[in-house]
């Protein structure tokens, strides 16, 4: 059996692959390197893997993960997994490559993700050729679902937005600028506490403020990544992500304004994997 684990900041979905089928499917929190030592992913894996999937039947492991770009963060991932498989041949990607490969297999395009955080790449159809640095939520994760809670809350704490959004906001949440400051500063995980704000705005996507927060956001994503790109008026350009998902009529309007066609929005990379990686089973058994 073969184990597929796709891991984004806020949670990592894990499918077990039996006979060149999804047998079973796990959802935990994200695996992120960059927000969890090795204690704490192992706690995640005893608690929610071990007791689900049994360590001795998975033959090999295929892990795409947000902060998987160096060796460092890999080994991270992989020595707590290798502690839990230890007989298993293990595969540790960045969720870039996974993006790439479950939005177009084995053909070249351009990839983008845009969930809690953002990214993007060229990929050749056998591996990525280009990346513009995301360089997380402080410096970059333009169009993401924390990027877009920064920008708001920060106009919100400037007393710059529209009174009746803000008497919404402040009926929803009942939040001092003390505690906000405090999550953001004083607490871990700063990025989920920004991010979560992003449901807010899309409860309140009929408002013209919110409307234009998020288009702007996904033009700067455009700008600083997209457009990065020699070849990115010529080959095709697809999303994976909640937030690509959830404003996707916007994101199209954005691209289309700066002449870019989408060829595909998907919410997650999941149903995209299973695929490309049944099939490249099927071929691995037809050449042996």
């Amino acid at each position: 059996m073969i184990l597929i684990i796709d891991s984004g900041s806020s949670k990592a979905d894990w499918v077990l692959i039996k006979d060149k089928l999804k047998f079973k499917q796990i959802q935990t929190e994200g695996f992120n390197p960059y927000y969890f030592d090795f204690n704490e992913l192992k706690k995640i894996l005893k608690k929610h893997i071990t007791p689900n999937i049994n360590p001795e039947t998975v033959d090999e492991i295929y892990f795409y993960g947000a902060g998987c770009s160096t060796e460092n963060k890999r080994n991270i991932i992989n020595n707590v997994l290798s502690n839990v498989f230890t007989n298993t041949k293990i595969n540790i990607n960045h969720d870039l490559l996974g993006a790439a490969r479950a939005l177009f297999g084995r053909s070249e395009g351009i990839a983008c993700i845009l969930g809690t955080g953002s990214n993007s790449c060229y990929y050749d159809g056998n591996k990525i050729v280009e990346n513009v640095p995301s360089l997380g939520y402080l410096f970059g994760d333009e169009g993401s679902g924390t990027y877009m809670g920064k920008i708001f809350l920060t106009n919100y704490l400037k007393n710059k937005i529209p009174e009746n959004l803000k008497l919404k906001f402040d009926k929803k949440f009942k939040l001092s600028l003390e505690q906000i400051l405090d999550n953001v500063y004083n607490y871990s995980k700063p990025n989920r506490f920004i991010s979560s704000f992003s449901k807010f705005l899309s409860e309140n996507i009929s408002e013209p403020f919110v409307k234009n927060l998020v288009r702007d956001s996904f033009m700067e994503f455009f700008s600083e990544q997209v457009c990065k790109y020699s070849k990115y008026s010529q080959v095709p350009v697809s999303f994976i992500g909640t937030v690509a998902f959830i404003y996707e009529n916007i994101l199209r309007e954005a691209a289309q304004e700066i002449g870019i066609s989408i060829q595909s929005i998907e919410k997650n990379p999941v149903n995209g994997l299973i695929k490309f990686h049944i099939s490249e089973e099927k071929q691995k058994y037809s050449r042996n």
